[in-house]
Formats: C-alpha cells, sequence, structure tokens
C-alpha cells in the first residue's frame, strides 16, 4: 500500500453543522467529521476507495479517518478535514504570534488504514487529555 504527500485544509462544512444538533457524542457528529474528503486520483493512488479508512499524517500527530468524496472540487494534492478533535490531531499548536494556529495548507502525508479502527471522541480525549485552568 503507497503513501502520498497532500496538503491539509480545514474548514466548516454543513454536514458538521448539522450533525452539532444532535450533540458531539452522536454516531451522525463522528460520521460528519471524522473524515478526510480525498480527490478520486489521490485515492486511485494509495489504491483505496471511499468509506475505506485512511490515516492522516503531519509532523504534529495522526489520525485514522474515513475517506470520503469531497463536496467541493479540490485539486490533486489537497485534502479536506471538517474542523473537529480529529482535524485536531493533525495541527500544530504554534501560532508564529498571531494568537491562531495554522488550520490551511498543512503538509501531511495519506495513506491505507483499513485494519485500523477510527476512535471516538471519548477515546480521543482519554488518549490525549489536556489540563484545564479556571480564570
Amino acid at each position: 500500500m503507497s503513501r502520498i504527500q497532500v496538503t491539509l485544509l480545514t474548514g466548516r462544512s454543513l454536514g458538521q453543522g448539522r450533525a452539532k444538533e444532535q450533540g458531539k457524542l452522536s454516531e451522525l457528529y463522528l460520521e460528519s467529521v471524522a473524515c478526510c474528503e480525498v480527490q478520486p486520483e489521490d485515492l486511485q493512488n494509495i489504491g483505496l476507495e471511499y468509506g475505506k479508512n485512511i490515516r492522516v499524517t503531519s509532523n504534529h500527530g495522526s489520525v485514522v479517518v474515513k475517506a470520503v468524496m469531497p463536496t467541493q472540487p479540490l485539486p490533486r494534492g489537497v485534502v479536506f478535514m471538517p474542523y473537529s478533535i480529529w482535524a485536531t490531531q493533525v495541527l500544530g499548536s504554534d501560532t508564529d504570534g498571531t494568537g491562531m494556529p495554522t488550520y490551511k495548507c498543512v503538509p501531511c502525508t495519506i495513506e491505507p488504514a483499513i485494519d485500523e479502527k477510527i476512535m471516538s471522541i471519548e477515546e480521543l480525549t482519554k488518549k490525549f487529555p489536556r489540563k484545564m485552568s479556571r480564570s
């Protein structure tokens, strides 16, 4: 199985907005945001088809999500993930002094992850806990 270099874009999606109405612990939310939109030729290059799991990896981390058809045209080598805890696994926290981390143009790789499980939101929060501070 092969791996290819891609550029990750993140943003809001209609499915994400609708699914949030049912709650972030709902199955609909998981299906709407634990995904990566990949254009057909890129998916063929890694020997995979839509609906199968892929691993998205950057210098900041890695996550398994479902490969889905793009809702908007994407150029080859560009993938899209809705804002979510799954997307943040591959985004860095450095803000370069702007106060906002980089959510666009993140260098990544994608590869098949057929036998790997997509972690639930509960599993991700247990695996990567953050300290909460009170102001």
